[in-house]
């Protein structure tokens, strides 16, 4: 018998330090005792240790048979020993000897003692396996170690996580000790603890940023129904009001923009286009494209393709630098959209009269400030030098260009960027 008020100390503090729970411990010790049995006996079939988890007070018992004659003095008394410990013994009885431990030699002892630590470990890296697995598809907060190839070594508190050199975000380039946000793509238990993989370049990190920075996204009041990335240059994803007097788009900017900026801030600049989403795909594609300006959308719903027609002046901006609007629009409505100008479709007899369509009153100066955001909520001044939208002598240049070469011509305006069609 053993009582250790240093053992129970010991085990208080790892499992306050390093959450593994007492139970699992006391499991530990009790098979480092059978193992040292085994160890110093040469066999443990008949050892039983019992353990007041309370007081940490073990005992423990070799369960030898009484006989007449001895013949494995491991498992068996003869019956004149047995009855010195009790007269009541008789053939066949079982007698609890009690083994003292500190008997045991230095081999089995240090056996004992590698059985509880490698059991510490297993525990130690399930523990941590569980608590980071639990953020599988959830944003964490690492500090950049070092880099590692072209990989970087990020921790995470208790373990370091791996940011592939394909999941960084071209041009970015990180320091040691500094902070950054990091989506968890993936969480395996591995011999030498859990390996986590992070991103900085899925969709996924840019709602879960909006997840944290809106409130109503978090409670699903606004719901971000889809989402388009092309990592460090432009996102835009659409939202969705669950309750009417809540506008998705307001909510997701903020008061003077100080939401979608903190999230702007946190991906280094990359741009941020928050449209609203409609179930009328027609509406959501034109939405889509916005900043551009849209004449009309006709879209298939079973072909999953749609002919946009556009304003001349803004076919480029519709378009964006090397197609990246209209591609993003695709991705983000998961439509195939066709963009031509006024004069093309015309001249291909594909434009029917929407001059109803393209009034002024439905397309004023205000209606599309600075990035796409509708109305008099969002006045120029609170976005002045936007980051939401494409540099407008920028579009000029493209538009004088694209006319120049193309509209001009009898080709169709599928001749640029691949007939103009972006697919999802």
């Amino acid at each position: 018998m053993s009582s250790n008020n240093e053992l129970l100390e010991a085990l208080t503090i790892l499992e306050q330090e390093k959450n593994i729970p007492k139970e699992t411990l006391l499991d530990a010790i009790e098979n480092s005792l059978i193992t040292a049995c085994k160890n110093h006996f040469g066999k443990s079939d008949n050892i039983k240790v019992t353990i007041d988890p309370e007081t940490c007070e073990y005992h423990v018992y070799q369960e030898k048979t009484v006989v007449e004659q001895v013949v494995d003095s491991i498992l068996e008394i003869s019956l004149a020993n047995a009855r010195m410990i009790d007269s009541k013994y008789e053939p066949g009885d079982i007698v609890n000897i009690e083994v003292k431990s500190k008997e045991f030699g230095r081999i089995a002892t240090q056996n004992a003692k590698n059985v509880i630590l490698q059991k510490i470990r297993e525990e130690e890296r399930k523990v941590l396996y569980d608590e980071y697995y639990s953020k599988e598809k959830d944003v964490v907060t690492g500090i950049v170690q070092r880099y590692v190839g072209k990989n970087v070594s990020i921790n995470l508190g208790k373990v370091d996580a791996i940011l592939a050199e394909n999941e960084q975000v071209r041009k970015e380039v990180f320091q040691p000790t500094e902070r950054i946000k990091l989506y968890v793509l993936e969480v395996k238990a591995t011999n030498k603890g859990p390996k986590i993989l992070v991103s900085r370049t899925h969709p996924e990190l840019v709602k879960r940023l909006f997840e944290s920075e809106v409130t109503e996204v978090k409670e699903g009041i606004v719901e971000i129904k889809s989402i388009a990335r092309e990592a460090g240059s432009r996102t835009k994803i659409a939202v969705w009001s669950n309750d009417p007097d809540v506008d998705p788009v307001g909510a997701c900017v903020g008061m003077n923009g100080a939401r979608v900026n903190a999230i702007v801030g946190e991906l280094r600049g990359e741009k941020i286009d928050i449209i609203n989403w409609n179930e009328n795909p027609a509406m959501l594609i034109e939405n889509a494209l916005s900043p551009a300006k849209v004449i009309s959308v006709i879209a298939d719903a079973e072909e999953k393709t749609a002919k946009v027609v556009v304003p001349d002046y803004q076919l480029s901006l519709a378009i964006g630098k090397e197609g990246q609007n209209a591609r993003l629009a695709a991705r983000l409505t998961g439509f195939k959209i066709d963009i031509k100008s006024e004069t093309q479709a015309r001249e291909d007899g594909d434009f029917m009269d929407y001059e109803n369509d393209y009034e002024d009153e439905d397309y004023e100066d205000g209606d599309y400030e600075d990035g796409g955001y509708e109305g008099d909520d969002y006045e120029e001044g609170d976005y002045e030098e936007s980051r939401y939208e494409e540099d407008d002598s920028a579009d000029q240049s493209m538009e004088e260009s694209y006319e120049k070469e193309h509209v001009e011509s009898s080709d169709e305006i599928s001749d640029v960027e691949g007939e103009e069609q972006y697919d999802e």
